[in-house]
């Protein structure tokens, strides 16, 4: 440029220059709205799986209303933070659209100042040359910045995740790994030579250095070979972390403790994952037929198997949720029970089975399988302390008292009472009654009696052929109403229409300066020049807008020339004759107003696209929210977060910036297209021609790469899937020292993930490539029909045409790429559309005259009339024309072995699941009413007690019905008071995920008091003793007695 307009092409490239700064400064604001989108994306994503893990109990309790106000609270915040960056990046975007039209206008204003006169040629030169700048300056540049500093937060995050403190245990291991890898170890060293024991000495240890109490307090223990110990106490005593101070979980503060042997460990909460029930057990160990049917009949799950419609083979889905709580229980100790070990640490697996079945575990597996190995039980079932070799009793962190069961009976602690609240003694009828309804209950036919192939998971639901039309129409319906809409397109056009406003004014202008010089010359020379200045004259006009639609301009008459000297018969004009300070004036006008229109444009086109990504978040949350509880037993949880994370990702950012070019392209390619229909009609001939074969590419690249990116989006749910089980149960993997199999199963997921991402990003870069090489071909074309045509009144045209041809080309090549790209990203609008229209539960609010009164149910009665009810359309019924009265204020025991059907009950009561017949309550028929009115008035205390992250106080009253001294009161009566008082803010104290900062007694304990709270007529409760102290036992029996008398109980108990 310099050696055409000399300094003045200085002054150009400094304007552009001076778009780099604030280029820089928008990566950066970019790059911390970015870390702050991502910890707020973390956030949203963290309460989602809460919800999708407690959905259940959110049903049970009527809860979905708070839950789905935290939710839009959580995403308002992450969109305010997109929004923010969208219009960063709109900004930046809207620099093409006027740097280097200013750049272009300062170098001619300067050379025309500078004294010189501007020909068509030069200016040319100058469009060409700055044309090439505006993609690499304000395409590329920018887009380098907002990658780059995308990339800096990710490195940021995942360099924080990486310096966390390892376990104890993670380092031992990875230390003998890399003795191993030095040859300092060799294989046959590694194993233990020290006597198989556990050496605890005065160890103290707490979860948090910030914590201010401990968790234990001087432990002490001895624990040699073919030993059974015991560990009872409160709940909340610390016995749970006991285990995991023996498994190098819980870090030890100070004392010793040394583990000497294979360990082996059952969990409290049964941990499966999704599969089938024999590799839940095997858990990657190889099989061993004899041992695994020995294990299979201690654990007491041969009649479980023989009635499971695969046998072990049966796929129990994520978290086991096929499966009932008693069997989760079983398969859990299975699992435990089946790895040759040394020590077993078992925590309370008696209390999710029934009396008859957990006497047959204690004695056929616990004194009997493990009788010459290290047991350490933790049970709440003290009738089993007379069979155990040794007893410590926790409280407080502390052990309180220890020794043999004789030593505990003529010991001064009150111990004694507390082994009298426990009836030694069994109910023989009872147990009597159960052996009976065993036999009967086998003597059905099992399904897995026919011979079935084995079966396989469910597998996610996959469109095919192209994006409908319905689904952009659901996006931009999401976006806006219609006249939203058309003000978005309008400003898109007012936008493009300025810019070619501006490309034409300089062709104007420069013809002014040339008709002026020419004029000059004519009267100097006194010689005709109109052929030279019309042949000029039209070179100019053709050159400058080479990428833009000319606007046509007709100036009113008021528009005058301030400085036309010349009149001659041999000069004509077809334009007004313009002021050099009056073009000046013009051109500002001009470019200001496409500064203005252009970021107004962008502004409004984010603002529509972050509307249509909150209202299809909230609607596909509001679907799954009222999704039957059937779509959650046959979706992972992994699956369902897919959508909410990488789905809703993809609309927040990458579909915005693919629909935003493919608008501004597609304007710019007409505007070209009419330009070389006006200019040169022959050229359209090419242009159709190129037109055509990348319309045929498309097509065929669309038919991969869609079906390429919807794989990639099915593939990518199994990683969420396997990563969300893995942290549910990283305390069993790691001690089954099983973190290299499921590291080696995450890689196979990962692999097959990332090996149809690859696919999609080849096929990509291929449509790229073949692009570039028709788009050379086009050039080429063009550039040889002026040579083949060889006519010299072409010449002028032949700039024209080649940078029209390169413009072009590039163009659409990328207009190409991204309207492929947008329909690829529309899958997952596809994907979010199709959650949002799930089959969903009976209406939560009742009918207008069917709403029950207020105080319904007044009494309590319930009656079940030949109630029938299936969890899948083609299994046979669980609950055969059942048929019972329950009369107002009874009290209810509801027992059968695990899997008889104990808890469909209560899903039938709620209403979780679809039946035939009728369930009447106080003369009302359920079905008749919403669900929320349904399940606000009956209380539930469900088997797996579940708190979420959040205050106690949003934990106990979600809907801040109650004061703080009705709180108090409801913890005070399940003694919790004290416990929460001793938190650092009280009832505003933050409940860590799943409420793991408490222990599952203590859990159950809270949902007790969410039923004191809302004092309904019909509690029910689901094994809400199963997993606390016989203390505690009688303190929630008492606290029914007196605050639930006038109301009807249902209870499901094994003891």
């Amino acid at each position: 440029m310099y050696l055409h307009v000399e300094v003045s092409a200085i002054i150009g490239v400094i304007l552009l220059i001076m778009f780099i700064p604030i280029q820089v400064y928008l990566g950066k604001k970019i790059s911390m709205l970015r870390l702050k989108t991502a910890l707020r994306t973390d956030e949203r994503m963290r309460l989602m799986s809460e919800i999708i893990s407690g959905i259940q109990v959110i049903k049970m309790y009527a809860w979905e209303k708070p839950f789905a106000k935290l939710v839009a609270l959580v995403r308002r915040n992450e969109i305010s933070a997109i929004k923010y960056t969208s219009y960063m990046r709109g900004i930046q975007m809207s620099f093409i659209m006027y740097s280097t039209r200013m750049s272009i206008f300062g170098s001619i204003l300067a050379y025309v100042l500078l004294g010189n006169n501007v020909t068509a040629e030069k200016v040319f030169v100058l469009t060409s040359f700055y044309n090439i700048l505006r993609q690499t300056m304000t395409v590329f540049f920018p887009q380098g910045i907002a990658q780059v500093a995308e990339a800096m937060v990710s490195i940021a995050r995942l360099n924080k995740y990486m310096l966390y403190d390892e376990t104890e245990i993670a380092k031992e291991i990875r230390n003998k790994e890399m003795q191993k890898i030095n040859g300092k170890v060799s294989n046959g060293e590694i194993k233990e030579t020290k006597d198989i024991g556990i050496y605890i000495k005065n160890a103290t240890a707490k979860w948090s250095n910030s914590s201010a109490e401990n968790t234990l307090s001087n432990i002490t223990l001895d624990l040699p070979c073919e030993t059974l110990l015991a560990v009872i106490g409160p709940v909340g005593s610390g016995k749970s972390s006991l285990l995991h101070l023996i498994l190098r979980e819980l870090p030890i503060s100070s004392g010793e403790l040394e583990v000497s042997g294979e360990i082996s460990y059952a969990s409290q909460e049964p941990w499966l994952f999704a599969g089938s029930v024999r590799q839940n057990i095997l858990f990657g160990l190889p099989m061993d037929r004899a041992r695994y049917d020995l294990v299979v009949k201690k654990c007491a799950l041969e009649r479980d198997f023989h009635l499971l419609p695969y046998g072990d083979k049966t796929i129990v889905g994520d978290r086991g949720v096929s499966l009932s709580g008693g069997q989760r229980a079983r398969i859990n100790l299975a699992r435990a029970v089946y790895k040759q070990a040394d020590i077993y640490l078992l925590d309370d697996p008696l209390s999710a089975v029934d009396t008859h079945v957990g006497k047959e575990l204690f004695k056929q597996c616990i004194t009997g399988f493990l009788k010459d190995k290290i047991v350490i039980l933790i049970t709440h079932q003290l009738q089993y302390l007379k069979s155990v070799n040794h007893i410590i009793f926790l409280d407080n962190g502390e052990i309180k008292v220890e020794g043999s069961y004789k030593d505990l009976q003529n010991s001064g602690f009150d111990f004694t009472k507390l082994l009298s609240d426990q009836n030694p003694e069994e109910d023989k009828e009872l147990v009597r009654q159960i052996s009976q309804t065993r036999e009967r209950l086998e003597s059905i036919k099992s399904v897995s009696s026919v011979e079935i192939e084995a079966p396989k998971e469910v597998e996610e639901q996959r469109s095919t052929g192209s994006v409908g039309t319905k689904v952009y129409a659901a996006y931009f319906k999401a976006g806006g109403n219609a006249c939203t809409i058309f003000v978005m397109f309008s400003l898109f056009v007012i936008a493009q229409l300025l810019g070619s406003g501006v490309d034409y004014f300089i062709t104007y202008w420069v013809n002014i300066e040339q008709q002026d010089f020419l004029a000059h010359k004519t009267i100097i020379n006194n010689t005709p020049i109109i052929e030279s200045m019309q042949a000029d004259s039209s070179v100019t006009n053709n050159i400058v807008a080479t990428t833009l639609l000319p606007l046509s301009v007709n100036l009113p008459d008021w528009v005058v020339s301030d400085n036309s000297t010349v009149k001659s018969d041999y000069f004509s004009t077809d334009f007004w004759h313009f002021s050099r300070q009056t073009c000046i004036y013009i051109y500002s006008i001009l470019i200001a107003s496409l500064i203005i229109f252009t970021i107004v444009r962008g502004f409004v086109f984010f603002a529509v696209c972050m509307k249509a990504s909150t209202k299809l978040h909230d609607n596909m949350f509001r679907s799954i929210t009222r999704a039957t509880m059937r779509f959650f037993n046959t979706n992972s949880a992994g699956r369902i977060l897919n959508r909410f994370s990488k789905d809703i990702g993809a609309i927040d950012e990458l579909l915005t910036s693919a629909l935003v070019d493919v608008l501004q392209i597609g304007l710019g390619l007409l505007g070209i297209i009419v330009v070389v229909a006006i200019v040169s009609p022959w050229l359209l001939l090419p242009t159709i021609l190129v037109g055509i074969i990348f319309s045929l590419m498309r097509i065929v690249y669309l038919r991969t790469s869609r079906s390429v990116k919807r794989l990639e989006g099915i593939t990518r749910s199994p990683v969420f899937s396997h990563l969300n089980a893995t942290l549910q149960g990283i305390t069993t993997i790691r001690a089954f020292k099983a973190q290299s199999i499921l590291t080696k199963e995450f890689d196979n997921h990962q692999d097959l993930h990332s090996s149809a991402w690859f696919s999609f990003i080849s096929t990509s870069r291929a449509f790229g490539y073949y692009l570039d090489v028709v788009c050379i071909f086009y050039i080429t074309l063009v550039t040889f029909s002026f040579l083949l045509i060889g006519n010299e009144k072409y010449g002028g045209n032949v700039g024209l045409a080649i940078t029209q041809a390169i413009g072009l080309t590039g163009m659409f090549q990328w207009g190409m790429r991204q309207s492929t790209e947008l329909e690829n990203q529309m899958t997952s609008v596809e994907r979010v559309v199709e959650y949002s229209s799930i089959e969903h539960e009976a209406e939560l609010e009742s009918k207008p005259g069917k709403k029950p009164p207020e105080t319904w149910p007044t009494v309590g009665q319930i009656e079940f009339k030949n109630v029938c009810l299936r969890y899948f359309p083609n299994d046979p019924p669980v609950l055969r024309d059942l048929a019972f009265l329950i009369k107002p204020r009874e009290k209810i025991g509801i027992v059968g072995r695990t899997g008889a059907g104990k808890s469909s009950i209560i899903n039938a009561l709620f209403r979780l699941t679809d039946t035939t017949g009728s369930v009447i309550v106080d003369s009302i028929d359920i079905a008749e009413i919403g669900l929320h009115d349904l399940r606000s008035k009956i209380s539930i205390i469900p088997q797996e007690p579940v708190l979420f992250s959040g205050t106690m106080r949003k934990n106990l009253d979600p809907f801040d019905e109650y004061s703080d001294n009705d709180l108090w009161k409801a913890l005070e009566d399940v003694e919790l008071k004290e416990a929460i008082q001793e938190l650092n803010a009280g009832l505003n104290s933050q409940m860590s995920e799943g409420g793991s900062n408490f222990s599952v007694g203590q859990r159950q304990l809270v949902c007790l008091s969410r039923a004191i709270l809302r004092n309904n007529r019909i509690l029910v409760m689901d094994e809400a003793t199963a997993n606390v102290d016989p203390q505690t036992d009688a303190l929630i029996q008492h606290t029914i007695r007196r605050k639930f008398a006038d109301c009807t109980v249902l209870t499901i108990a094994h003891r």
